[in-house]
């Protein structure tokens, strides 16, 4: 079996907000996830760690490109690293310009602290994976498995009986309790649902999540994943009806959600903990998106 070392990359200085995830195979090392090129530092740092470096590193597989799991993965692909990416993510890792310039529209001034530089990867470093196929690194096969809806370029790696699930699968960073990442552009419930119901088909022992690590009790993380985000996608319909401006709605989901995690016990390191990994305006952005999509009385 694959050795699998789950790596801290310490994001904002918080542990346990984002994982990259480290693979010894017969060929070498590979990376699912490198997290954003702000935490690139740490991640150098959890590598030594087990004795490899960023030139050691040959094989990148990404979920998504969203900054937070695949912002450093042009300084792999600069070590001489191959990049893999699905396919709708490809033209967005060769040309990074309009994924930047997007992100820097939304963080203005904090885009640099948050998610550092993002450079073009060589398009004969970019590798694309359709769904289902099969990757043979050494004595390592991993399965590609295509799973929208919290993005229509996300990937869940299935190595084994282990699925590495992305944001798929969900945020759980303290015991059981699991929220939806809901970013815009293309949250789609509907699709999230059905990858979910794919998760659950492929029967594997367990998660992990690159917000944060492993989960074993995997039929009932699912079922709690899919319970919040129909909540999450019920809960913002009616501020959707009336029009409501975003900025009014953020505090109100802000509070509905700190206080449902309060109710589970998270304290107030775990509340920073998860907002590091899945900011709740982010998620009123994309839900209202999500609505004006795909509201049957639109």
């Amino acid at each position: 079996m694959a050795k699998i070392h789950v790596l801290d990359l310490q994001f904002l200085g918080e542990e346990q907000t984002i994982a990259a995830f480290l693979i010894e195979t017969s060929a070498g090392p590979l990376l699912i996830e490198t997290g954003p090129h702000s935490t690139f530092a740490q991640l150098q740092r959890q590598l030594s760690i087990h004795d490899y470096q960023v030139a050691d590193i040959k094989h990148v597989l990404l979920t998504h490109i969203h900054l937070d799991h695949a912002g450093a993965a042009w300084a792999f692909a600069k070590q001489g690293a191959q990049v893999y990416v699905h396919p709708t993510g490809y033209a967005h890792l060769a040309d990074p310009s309009k994924l930047i310039d997007s992100a820097r529209r939304i963080y203005q001034d904090q885009m640099d602290t948050l998610w550092g530089d993002m450079q073009a990867i060589p398009a004969d470093q970019l590798r694309t994976v359709e769904n289902g196929e099969i990757l043979q690194i050494g004595d390592t096969k991993i399965i590609a498995h295509h799973t929208p809806g919290h993005a229509i370029h996300h990937i869940a790696w299935q190595i084994e009986d282990t699925l590495f699930t992305g944001d798929v699968a969900g945020v759980c960073i303290v015991g059981d309790v699991v929220v939806p990442p809901c970013p815009p552009p293309d949250i789609h419930i509907e699709d999230w649902l059905q990858s979910i119901a794919l998760m659950r088909t492929m029967a594997p022992k367990r998660l992990l999540l690159t917000h944060y690590g492993q989960v074993t009790q995997v039929s009932h993380h699912l079922d709690q994943l899919t319970e919040i985000l129909l909540a999450w996608r019920d809960w913002i319909k009616p501020y959707y009806d009336a029009a409501t401006p975003a900025e009014e709605i953020v505090p109100a989901f802000q509070d509905y959600v700190a206080n449902h995690l309060i109710s589970k016990g998270i304290d107030k390191k775990g509340l920073v903990q998860y907002e590091y990994a899945n900011p709740i305006w982010m998620s009123v952005a994309g839900l209202l998106r999500y609505w004006k999509k795909h509201n049957p009385s639109a």
